[in-house]
């Protein structure tokens, strides 16, 4: 039998890198208050970027998609879901609002757990949401058109009374109050990965269950950040460090810090990105083109509209195109691709054909 034990934190996460890190976060939630300090509306309008990035991020980590247009709508219940996929997209959009509203009331117990997974396929007539699996499953990759076994989770006998027991230890560890949250809630998200507990889901259930522990622990930039795509973008690294961590899992040998490392990081740059947003609109004495020029600045990234917008949801669309036109003809910045793919860079040469 599987024990789960959260009553003792591994001594290899008690490391100095580890430590260093949550304390960092420590001190981003320090002043989340300050953060919130922002405009409300301009809250809001990171909460709805946030939504529709984190929905359609976590379901195209499980290779589900539409487009812009169809995810944008969906997720602002503009339009029914036509096909399985959008049924699903459909599905994120629900828990993640349940979430949102309701995080405070919703005890990380195996029936919310299975509520929640129930909501999750509540527009998909052909899965029945809410039951743990009936087969046993594993996880397979695909290399160089082999597939070979990467996983054996729990088997589905072993499943109730698995998620039943991780669930109270992990509870318990909690009401304690000895352990840090930051610390128990990936290696609980770790462990729920690892039992895979059902037939589909597992990996959204996962992310979902994250922020609603996030946000009972007090670390709310889920709300304005999206993790979940800051975990798309660095999916290889993710799976690499799942495999990590799993190696040994089943007989209680496996190592947690890959995996916790990995989580930290995702939490520490999301808070980071969203004080790096807050001190933007903070910055009242800047003009709305002249933020949007201060962006080219402090990136040597390309910037398209879409992340202009994103950045900056108080600017108006012409105010963007505008300034962007301006910026064009100065100089200033180089537009590169055509069409969808159209974006900006930093021209780097510019500071030096306008030097005095």
């Amino acid at each position: 039998m599987r024990a789960f034990d959260y009553s003792k934190i591994p001594s290899e996460l008690l490391c100095s890198e580890i430590i260093n890190m949550v304390s960092a976060i420590h001190e981003y939630k320090g002043k989340q208050a300050l953060f919130m300090e922002a405009k409300p509306d301009i809250l809001d309008a990171m909460l709805e970027i946030a939504k529709v990035q984190s929905t359609g991020a976590s379901n195209r980590i499980e290779g589900i998609y539409t487009s812009d247009e169809r995810l944008n709508a969906i997720v602002k219940e503009k339009v029914e879901p036509r096909n399985r996929s959008e049924s699903e997209i459909a599905g994120y959009r629900e828990v993640l609002q349940l979430i949102h509203e309701n995080y405070e009331y919703m005890t990380p117990r195996v029936g919310v757990i299975l509520q929640l997974h129930r909501d999750l396929y509540a527009f998909n007539p052909t899965v029945t949401g809410g039951r743990f699996k009936n087969a046993d499953n594993i996880i397979t990759e695909n290399i160089d058109g082999k597939e070979r076994i990467r996983f054996q989770p729990l088997s589905a006998f072993e499943t109730p009374d698995a998620m039943e027991r991780l669930s109270s230890t992990f509870i318990e560890a909690l009401n304690a109050e000895v352990h840090n949250p930051l610390l128990l809630i990936p290696m609980f998200i770790f462990d729920f990965l690892c039992i895979h507990p059902f037939n589909d889901g597992n990996g959204r259930m996962s992310r979902l269950l994250t922020l609603l522990l996030l946000y009972r622990s007090g670390y709310s930039v889920g709300k304005y950040i999206s993790l979940e795509m800051i975990i798309e973008k660095t999916k290889i690294t993710y799976y690499e460090k799942l495999e990590e961590s799993s190696n040994g899992w089943i007989d209680s040998k496996h190592s947690y810090l890959p995996f916790v490392k990995y989580y930290l990081e995702v939490l520490f740059n999301a808070y980071k990105e969203f004080s790096s947003r807050v001190d933007h609109f903070h910055n009242k004495a800047l003009s709305k083109p002249e933020r949007v020029r201060q962006l080219f600045d402090s990136t040597l990234h390309k910037l398209s509209k879409k992340s202009i917008l994103e950045k900056c949801p108080d600017i108006s669309m012409s105010t963007v195109e505008l300034t962007l036109s301006e910026l064009l003809k100065e100089g200033y910045i180089i537009k590169t691709g055509a069409g969808r793919s159209t974006a900006y860079i930093r021209n780097s040469d510019y500071d030096l054909r306008n030097r005095p």
